[in-house]
């Protein structure tokens, strides 16, 4: 199973692909897509477009996407959304069901403590993911989404959870 993990953004919107055979998980790629114009719908174009290339080339079969927090500034936090959004739908489009992780549960699942600091995340990335060299701050970020989906999903799998989805009923 390949997942790809997202950390939204509005300038900088991280990536990060994981494969998971058993319990084992290797990196594929990571990165950023960072938005480009002044214009917040050019912006949000740009990372469409940017997305959209990153899944062309990677092909996961899952997604998972980082939760938004609020900010104190309601304005960042709207902003926030929107790039949020894209993350949602572009592996929607492709038929790719994204899963949601708040950031307290990314980090108790990659570190241990829910609230870790970055250089914490930043480094059991590479403690998980040996040899990985990580793009930026975002795409670290993005691993550890992935990183926490693929440790959430490998339990549901193991407890025999399964989605409304999956076991065919719908809403």
């Amino acid at each position: 199973m390949r997942i790809i993990g997202l950390d939204p953004g509005l300038r900088s919107t991280g990536w990060g692909v994981v494969d998971v055979k058993d319990s084992r998980l290797t990196h594929v790629a990571n990165g950023r897509c960072a938005s480009r114009g002044d214009d917040l719908s050019m912006r949000l174009a740009s990372l469409f477009r940017q997305l959209d290339s990153v899944l062309s080339c990677h092909r996961p079969d899952g997604a998972a996407v980082e939760s938004v927090f609020v900010n104190k500034d309601p304005a960042s936090t709207l902003k926030l959304g929107q790039a949020r959004s894209l993350c949602l739908l572009v592996p929607a489009l492709r038929g790719i069901v994204v899963h949601e992780y708040a950031p307290n549960t990314v980090k108790k699942s990659v570190v241990g403590v829910g609230h870790a600091d970055k250089v914490q995340v930043d480094l059991m990335v590479r403690m998980l993911l040996p040899g990985v060299e990580l793009e930026n701050p975002d795409a670290a970020d993005a691993l550890a989404v992935a990183i926490c989906h693929a440790h959430t999903s490998r339990g549901s799998a193991r407890l025999g959870i399964v989605s409304e989805e999956q076991a065919g009923f719908s809403g």
